[in-house]
């Protein structure tokens, strides 16, 4: 770990804990990740490295004393765990494992050479439920939460059949069961392709599936869900039948309850990791996802003896498995026309799972790409997710086979427009412009999303169907839609209020904000904040083509702040096609931007130089930089001897070093927000 000073380490822990907050409650209570296990790994072990490094700044929240996620939001009732259900620490190298068994030793106070055993399983990618059983009933169900207060799911576990309503043998009188609900690679393949022909949401990896499947507030829907259970230890307990974990184990698969075929004991270190190398080579012949294998002290006399950390046992380690890659066959290489008119190639897979995603799209990025890799259709290839949650093909095994090379094509497939790469690029884009549908359809798109005119009501599938309707043609056509009012109406999914809804929204948007008008044109290179540095120079739009459109203003428009030979060539074109000019002139037939002048406020960076850096977690840069413009400051993209302010978020690089060399003021994103808060 690089060295970092008391102040930095307390921030970066402050957005550790943040981050990591997020991420739990969209994998445990939402069940939609947003970024890979490799990620999330990586945000903890940091984590764990600074509490290392800093005990004392430890906070209150952080996620070294958290295990899940609340259940507050929940629509099912809330269970109070008798036994809380923990987590479990991470290695991520033999050396950790080594280490692990080390500690365990120490703890222990046994010789070096002290044999210590262990179970090793593989660890199950589900969600963790506990089964409690009272006289060999079930009587309970709850998932794990936070591990102190979980959802009651009783209802839908008695439709899982890996579940038994009632143990087998002779039990006590009071066990709880802990396991992991999950479906299998087969099962969500199936269940998938059935939701996606009824038009139903389709999930993400088998994990989300069998999560969202078993926190329903309707059983049926969970019994019409394929979910298996594998148990793999145990909560509140009258009596515990054995002496050892194994043997433990062995008594609840005796009771009817499934537990890993692949649980095995080990005598020592250099057990535990073959073990785990054979369960790594199995991995993707699997029928279920697995993203490690856990280990746990045998002997049950030295687990208690060892208890836990804060949410861990010190009794228990997962070790987690590298970024996975896996085989599979380029069935077919596609190209798609995006927005800007960039031809992207995108390779059609035989579906494989990835890092618990099944994958059966990929981009191959550009042409240039396409020929590094030699990729052809029909060819053997390796795909990787690591801490990018895209997975991206890494190796071709098959290149040296005989096969031609992919054509890359060198007209639009959407408009038969010449595509060419501009000097310098390696992207190929389509001419065609506003002409190309695919390109228009897209930037219909994008001009009325978010950042551009916001237009609520008008999304994806309305653009497409109005488009396809021959009713939306260009940016001026939506706000011709009044006019074929009843024939909305008259469309499946659409009526009165709905339609008049949508109408109104389009109607609240004739005077637009005149920088979100040039941006959401889609003009190459053209941004929101170029958009906005144009506009405070020129402060009309007639006014910003003037200059653009004549052969001598070149250098004016290269004088303002942040504007380059780019922007200055892209506007240059732009205005030079017929057609775009056409669409401007049809829009502004349509709409009014007022004049755009930035109404500053009275502030405490009033006429100071701001530069943001790192990953924003509350706001975008954009509107960022629009914050510090409304409180009369400037928004740099670089630090410099001129910059009075930096902003830091998460990953901060090199800038922050710049601003600690040159003694600049560092904050991070709260610190920001109470300074526009304070500016009213």
């Amino acid at each position: 770990m690089n060295p970092i000073s008391e102040a930095d380490a307390a921030n970066e822990l402050m957005r550790l804990a943040r981050q990591i907050a997020h991420h739990n409650k969209l994998y445990h209570a939402e069940d939609s990740p947003e970024i890979s296990d490799a990620a999330y790994d990586a945000l903890v072990r940091r984590n764990a490295e600074l509490e290392a490094a800093f005990p004392h700044l430890i906070r209150p929240d952080s996620p070294s004393r958290q295990v899940g996620h609340d259940v507050a939001a929940s629509p099912l009732s809330k269970v109070t765990h008798e036994v809380r259900m923990m987590s479990l620490d991470n290695a991520f190298s033999d050396e950790d494992v080594a280490e692990f068994v080390a500690r365990v030793r120490r703890f222990l106070a046994l010789p070096d050479d002290a044999p210590v055993a262990m179970t090793a399983e593989d660890k199950i990618d589900g969600l963790s439920c506990s089964l409690r059983y009272e006289n060999g009933l079930l009587v309970r169900a709850a998932t794990r939460g936070d591990g102190q207060v979980g959802e009651d799911v009783t209802p839908n576990v008695a439709t899982i059949a890996d579940i038994p309503q009632a143990l087998r043998g002779n039990v006590p009188a009071v066990f709880e069961i802990r396991g992991e609900v999950f479906m299998s690679k087969a099962d969500f393949a199936a269940l998938n392709a059935a939701q996606a022909e009824r038009g139903d949401k389709v999930f993400a990896n088998p994990r989300n599936a069998a999560a969202g499947s078993l926190r329903q507030k309707d059983a049926s829907v969970t019994a019409s869900r394929p979910l298996r259970f594998w148990a793999h230890g145990w909560g509140a307990a009258s009596e515990i039948p054995g002496t050892t974990q194994l043997e433990v184990m062995q008594a609840i698969a005796a009771w009817g309850v499934p537990v890993s075929p692949l649980l095995v004991r080990c005598a020592d270190t250099a057990a535990m990791l073959a073990h785990y190398r054979r369960i790594e080579r199995e991995r993707a012949e699997l029928p279920y996802d697995i993203d490690g294998v856990v280990y746990k002290v045998d002997r049950l006399d030295w687990q208690e003896r060892l208890g836990f950390v804060a949410k861990a046992p010190r009794w228990g380690m997962a070790h987690k498995f590298p970024a996975e890659r896996a085989e599979t066959t380029l069935e077919a290489i596609d190209i798609q026309v995006g927005r800007t008119g960039k031809l992207t190639p995108v390779g059609r897979l035989t579906p494989v799972t990835v890092g618990g995603v099944v994958v059966s799209n990929v981009t191959l990025h550009n042409r240039d790409e396409i020929a590094r890799l030699e990729v052809r259709v029909g060819d053997r290839v390796v795909l990787q997710r690591a801490g990018d949650v895209i997975p991206q093909v890494v190796e071709n095994l098959t290149r040296d086979e005989p096969r031609a090379a992919f054509p890359f094509p060198d007209h639009c497939p959407e408009c038969g427009s010449e595509a060419v790469a501009e000097e310098g690029e390696v992207d190929v884009r389509c001419t065609g412009g506003l002409v190309c549908p695919a390109q228009r359809t897209e930037r219909l798109k994008h001009f009325v999303s978010r950042g551009a005119l916001d237009i609520e009501g008008l999304g994806e599938k309305t653009i497409a169907e109005f488009f396809a309707l021959g009713w939306l043609e260009s940016p001026a056509d939506i706000f011709r839609l009044k006019a074929r009012r009843e024939e909305i109406v008259g469309r499946e999914g659409w009526k009165d209020k709905s339609v008049d809804n949508l109408l109104a929204a389009i109607e609240a948007k004739r005077q637009p904000d005149a920088a979100r008008l040039l941006f959401g044109l889609g003009i190459r290179h053209v941004g929101a904040v170029t958009a906005r540095d144009l506009l405070k120079r020129f402060v009309t739009l007639d006014r910003l083509r003037e200059v653009a459109e004549a052969e001598d203003t070149r250098a004016e428009l290269l004088a303002i702040d942040g504007i380059g030979p780019a922007v200055v060539e892209a506007l240059g074109d732009f205005f030079h096609e017929p057609h775009n000019r056409a669409v401007w002139d049809d829009l502004l037939s349509e709409v009014s931007p007022p004049d755009y002048v930035v109404e500053t406020k009275d502030s405490a960076v009033a006429g100071k130089t701001v530069v943001f850096t790192g990953k924003l977690e509350t706001m975008s840069r954009d509107e960022a930089k629009a914050q510090a413009e409304r409180l009369g400051a400037k928004a740099a993209g670089s630090v410099s001897a001129k910059t009075d302010l930096v902003v830091a978020g998460p990953g901060a690089g090199s800038k922050l070093k710049q601003a600690a060399a040159l003694g600049i003021e560092v904050i991070d994103e709260a610190a920001w927000a109470e300074i526009v808060k304070a500016a009213g």
